[in-house]
């Protein structure tokens, strides 16, 4: 497994890093505690050293996987946790109050079984707390020892900036993939230029990309959002096939898989940006990391940007009502 570093200030961690919050949140039946500890630790062997995970996927639990699985190999790893919502639960709001971020700090660190964080992201800017709040009260666990980086998700320009004249930021996590290109307007040449690494989720577009999906899938359990998600709505999976399509001609070419040229797509574009796809099985997270194998040159992304440019992408990326609040 190559390595990448987040920016001029970030973590060196594995080009690929893995999205923890679907082993048992939002994504269908929850795993078996034990399956979800040994897949991960399946994938410490396989190189992956970068594991993301947050307080609101369960709430609480996953972080406690996480914890679990690499609290042996603490010191090998890269752990990326976020604060942001009252109680850990985005269906009561945001609150990013500095003595929350310090409570959700002190929580973590036991559910983690570490004595520092890695990287702490604020899941959602909150509109009812003034940056540099947020941001100085950060830069004052680092000067603790408690974190170690700061993170910013789903961040505006004008806010990485206005958190970067208080406390660097390291990383910058959203979702970007061919089919959520929206980061490419402003946010990836802010984070270029302040020298912010870039974490990308969803790169698969909640298994879309990956091709596996058609109008006739279900979606399994009370736990799977994507039920709700307008994008992925039988209507729009079904129109959004060209997509897939556009795909597979690339990984036919390549002899790679769709979920290989969607995740490779993002390794090729610039050198500081990690995606961090997520699976609940060996074999999808097999494939996931034989992305780092497949090559773009400029030629590629060209025709790649090319096609993409004349296909119309069905369906909002989330409901109107959970837009702002969304932990995925």
């Amino acid at each position: 497994m190559q390595t990448r570093k987040l920016g001029q200030r970030g973590p060196e961690v594995s080009a690929l890093g893995f999205g923890c919050m679907g082993l048992n949140f939002h994504r269908g039946n929850a795993m078996r505690t034990e399956d979800a500890v040994e897949l991960l630790r399946a994938a410490f062997d396989r190189g992956v050293t970068f594991f993301d995970t947050a307080e609101a996927y369960g709430p609480f639990t996953n972080e406690e996987i996480v914890g679990a699985a690499l609290a042996p190999i603490r010191d090998e790893v890269v752990i990326a946790t976020k604060f942001g919502f009252k109680d850990g639960r985005p269906d009561l709001g945001m609150d990013s109050r500095p003595e929350r971020i310090r409570r959700v700090v002190d929580e973590a660190l036991q559910r983690l079984r570490t004595d520092r964080i890695d990287i702490l992201y604020q899941h959602r800017v909150d509109p009812q707390v003034p940056m540099t709040d947020v941001a100085g009260t950060v830069k004052e666990l680092i000067a603790e020892g408690k974190v170690v980086h700061f993170g910013l998700s789903e961040a505006d320009a004008d806010s990485i900036r206005e958190a970067h004249s208080v406390q660097p930021v390291s990383a910058l996590q959203s979702e970007y993939s061919l089919w959520w290109r929206r980061p490419e307007e402003t946010v990836l040449s802010t984070v270029e230029e302040l020298g912010i690494g870039f974490v990308a989720y969803s790169p698969l577009g909640r298994g879309f990309l990956s091709g596996t999906m058609d109008e006739k899938t279900s979606f399994d359990g009370d736990n799977d959002h994507r039920k709700s998600n307008p994008r992925l709505s039988a209507e729009n999976r079904a129109a959004n096939q060209p997509v897939i399509d556009a795909i597979q001609l690339v990984a036919k070419e390549k002899n790679a898989t769709a979920a290989q040229i969607a995740i490779g797509w993002l390794l090729a574009r610039k050198p500081w940006i990690v995606p961090i796809p997520g699976t609940t099985k060996l074999h999808r997270l097999d494939e996931n990391l034989g992305a780092s194998s497949v090559t773009f040159d400029e030629e590629d992304l060209d025709r790649i940007d090319e096609v993409f440019s004349g296909l119309t992408i069905h369906g909002d990326r989330y409901s109107g009502a959970s837009a702002s609040r969304v932990v995925r």
